[in-house]
């Protein structure tokens, strides 16, 4: 893994700014829950740190790397954004495997990554 330095972003749809200079340090290895009401801004700043939608003002580095213009496959960034992001015909550790298998890390590998993810308390 690797730290998340969001500095002073910003992200606006037109005239209207949905996030308002938002900061935020993530250790490496830290885990971290984003809770707020619906339409606060979470899923948009988890977009951001992926790379699927751009900021508009500010920064965000994963690692000693700032990432603001790089291509979300370059970022060697997963995540799931909501519960409906699930596939719903996989189970639980399937879905916590999928992205592992679309890097293309072996099954015993994956296997062992799922499991240890598991036993986060």
């Amino acid at each position: 893994m690797a730290s998340v330095a969001i500095g002073e972003v910003y992200k606006s749809f037109g005239a209207v700014e949905i996030l308002h200079g938002v900061s935020v340090n993530i250790e490496d290895g830290e885990f971290v829950t984003l809770v707020g009401p619906s339409g606060c801004g979470k899923s948009t700043l988890l977009r951001m740190i992926a790379g699927l939608e751009k900021i508009s003002r500010g920064q965000i580095a994963i690692g000693e790397r700032v990432v603001n213009n790089v291509a979300p496959k370059e970022r060697d960034v997963a995540m799931v954004f909501q519960n409906y992001a699930l596939y719903p015909h996989m189970t639980v550790a399937e879905n916590m495997a999928f992205s592992l298998m679309l890097k293309g890390v072996s099954k015993p590998e994956s296997d062992a990554g799922v499991r240890r993810a598991a036993e986060i308390r």
